[in-house]
């Protein structure tokens, strides 16, 4: 399977882009089933669906520059045959760009001035990425966890290779040069300063990092890593057992759980904060509330349901427009969100806040 995720100023840009004849296709692709075919054809079909709709609404030469754009992406075999679990495309007469998603969406095409960009924030609302540190007595290794390839290990030249070698004596149950600690308490001492040493290794690589860092350790020496790093993206909870045998595709595989409980946990403090808010007149799931909130800048988080569409508009000052003709309401409610600084969270319905197609979390009242 291969990747390639947008990054949010992507999605800016995209959401950002006003042209008539914008095309978008999304399309659930197959990776489980051998040759691509299928997800050929269909990719065709939405092909079509998209140039039969401009046909109707502008001349044969802007019709065939689309038609040009999405037949050369179709005829790449190479790009069909290693695909994510879904292809995001946007066409203009001028140019095309796609994706190769980790996240199944939902078969859509669209024709009109803007692109629909929010089934793209599903993306980054659950990027299924995080780092393992596998780590024992006799090593430690940082392994990469991704959706784009294969987990990989990391190189850090300055992880020292064992406890021993990062206290730089043959055992760390001995007694000190010293002559002051020795046993169970000579060997928690020196555990800590080999944690302290692998942290300190750890932070100019993870510096600027916002992945969850996912311990695979056994006690005590996942506590007092715990304990003393400084790395604030720590997940609580712990691969246990000694990883030194376990390969980075198995160890990428229980981080994988570990990330769906991340993702679980991080739905509910958003459906209690969005409680808490509410009940101070900080938050809100009437469209024309959001509207205006958004049109202010007033909005600090938004969730958005991935496969509602309303048919409206927000007009000028955040008047709502229902049944406004080609137009979604969510799509432009997230783009001017976006637009604001707003964070904005594709969910499954499920996992909205409440029976909602859309959630804000607001900076002030308005």
């Amino acid at each position: 399977m291969h990747l390639d995720i947008p990054t949010l100023p992507d999605i800016q840009r995209l959401a950002e882009w006003s042209a008539s004849n914008s095309v978008s296709i999304f399309l659930r692709t197959d990776v489980a089933t051998p040759g691509y075919e299928d997800n050929m054809a269909r990719a065709r079909a939405a092909a079509r669906t998209a140039v039969d709709r401009l046909k109707e609404t502008t001349d044969r030469r802007t019709w065939e520059k689309v038609q040009e754009h999405l037949e050369s992406l179709l005829e790449d075999n190479e790009f069909w045959a290693h695909t994510g679990r879904s292809v995001a495309i946007f066409a203009t007469p001028d140019s095309i760009v796609e994706y190769r998603l980790p996240n199944g969406l939902n078969d859509y095409v669209s024709v009109g001035d803007r692109f629909t960009f929010t089934p793209l924030l599903r993306a980054l609302t659950f990027p299924q990425a995080a780092f393992v540190l596998a780590l024992a007595q006799n090593g430690v290794r940082l392994i990469e966890v991704s959706p784009q390839r294969d987990a990989v290990e990391v190189a850090l030249p300055e992880l020292p290779d064992s406890a021993e070698q990062a206290i730089g004596l043959r055992s760390i149950g001995g007694r000190s040069a010293y002559g002051r600690i020795q046993g169970d308490e000579g060997r928690k001492v020196r555990l800590t300063q080999y944690a302290r040493g692998i942290d300190h290794a750890l932070r100019p690589f993870l510096n600027g990092q916002s992945l969850p860092l996912i311990v695979a350790a056994p006690e005590p020496l996942a506590s007092i890593f715990r304990n003393l790093t400084g790395y604030g993206q720590v997940a609580d909870h712990t691969l246990r057992g000694n990883p030194e045998q376990a390969t980075p595709a198995e160890l990428a595989e229980e981080a994988r759980e570990v990330l769906d409980e991340i993702y679980a946990q991080e739905v509910e403090k958003l459906r209690e904060t969005f409680r808490q808010r509410r009940e101070s007149g900080r938050a809100s799931t009437d469209l024309s509330d959001l509207a205006r909130a958004a049109a202010f800048g007033a909005i600090g988080t938004l969730a958005i349901d991935m496969d509602a569409k309303i048919a409206g508009s927000i007009g000028d000052g955040g008047k709502l427009e229902l049944a406004t003709p080609g137009n979604d309401v969510l799509e432009d409610l997230a783009r001017r969100a976006l637009a604001g600084g707003a964070r904005v969270l594709a969910l499954r319905a499920a996992d909205m806040p409440e029976d909602v197609s859309a959630a804000g979390i607001l900076r002030y009242a308005v």
